[in-house]
């Protein structure tokens, strides 16, 4: 049940109203400042956030605690995974538990976004890791169990390493932007406990023929917020006159964007804007972790937000439902079950690309 955060008692930065998005390249934030124990600096770093998230909802962050090793090990085990033969690769195939978990290998034109066009694009999905005895996992929830982890030597260690670091970053990430919609840092923390965050490792193979042609079709991510760790160009964001924007790796930064419970939460003082991977002429890795929140956390503008307008525009919501209506309206195998009848959507779930302004609908 959702509980209204308590707002802080000291100094807090005063939520601006969204802007019209018209932006032509990501900001760069430094958010070392998050950590600082100066509660003064953390809210100086926290108005950058707010910022950014208000007139872009994508940028760039430096300054974090994810170390350049733990990502050299990300990209060496999923590039020697993906290098298997498909074979060997579709012995981890999403589909093949037959349960919810939604945790696995996802072969090229498995997902499908709202274009409905099929991206060039495989991956491997894994997830926060739920405890067989939690009473989630036994119930049988979607997106709730244990990771599937390839026999490959070093691989599960390395990305378990990895997880934890940048589920860290998220962790502190969310108390900069409860500071920046002036909450109380721990304001969010509550939605967290056993969260549905889950981390894909997606590799886009070389195509000269594709430069032209989407990898992965325009879309707003489901959950709080993302962080990408991306290897090579191909990532673009529309801005609100319609123009795509690319975002290309940068030097031991990440790319953060908004997602849809965030721009709930805000009342659309932050913005899921829509994205898309285009020019995808030479191999590329990405690596998303989509910082989500407890399965049945529910989601509705926060009380500082909550006007007529804004609970009319945002209906509140289930966090888990709409997470895993938006999957399986996105991934063949779980399509197939909404066809045959063995799957159904609850009533609150939404189309496809649901979120972000009107402007970015593509």
């Amino acid at each position: 049940m959702y509980h209204a955060p308590a707002t802080h008692s000291q100094t807090t930065v005063t939520p601006a109203p969204p802007t019209s998005h018209h932006f032509d390249q990501l900001p760069i934030i430094d958010i070392s400042g998050l950590y600082s124990p100066d509660l003064s600096v953390r809210l100086h770093t926290a108005e950058a956030l707010g910022k950014a998230a208000r007139e872009v909802g994508f940028f760039y962050i430096k300054g974090h605690a994810v170390s350049k090793l733990m990502r050299s090990h990300l990209i060496e085990q999923t590039r020697d995974f993906f290098d298997l033969p498909l074979t060997e690769k579709m012995r981890y195939y999403i589909g093949n538990s037959g349960n919810l978990a939604h945790r696995g290998y996802v072969p090229e034109g498995e997902e499908v976004f709202a274009t409905g066009k099929h991206d060039r694009k495989e991956a491997f999905d894994l997830g926060f890791e739920h405890s067989v005895d939690d009473p989630d996992v036994i119930a049988g929830t979607p997106m709730h169990g244990l990771n599937i982890w390839p026999e490959q030597e070093g691989f599960e260690a390395a990305i378990r390493t990895y997880y934890q670091a940048v589920f860290a970053l998220g962790q502190t990430l969310l108390h900069g932007f409860a500071l920046a919609l002036g909450l109380a840092e721990e304001a969010f923390n509550g939605f967290i406990q056993n969260p549905t965050s889950q981390l894909r490792l997606i590799h886009y193979p070389f195509d000269a023929s594709a430069s032209d042609s989407p990898g992965i079709g325009a879309h707003t991510d489901y959950e709080c917020f993302t962080i990408l760790l991306p290897t090579a160009p191909g990532l673009e964001v529309v801005n609100g006159e319609g123009k795509w924007i690319d975002a290309p790796p940068m030097e031991d930064a990440f790319i953060v964007n908004i997602g849809d419970l965030m721009e709930i939460w805000s009342g659309g003082t932050f913005v899921a804007t829509a994205h898309r991977v285009r020019k995808v002429s030479t191999e590329r890795y990405s690596f998303p972790l989509f910082f989500g929140c407890d399965y049945h956390t529910h989601v509705e503008p926060l009380p500082a937000f909550a006007t007529a307008e804004t609970i009319q525009k945002y209906p509140a919501l289930n966090a888990g439902e709409h997470l895993f209506a938006q999957t399986a309206q996105s991934f063949g195998y779980l399509k197939v079950r909404l066809n045959n009848g063995s799957l159904k959507l609850g009533h609150q779930a939404r189309p496809l690309n649901s979120f972000g302004p009107s402007e970015h609908k593509v």
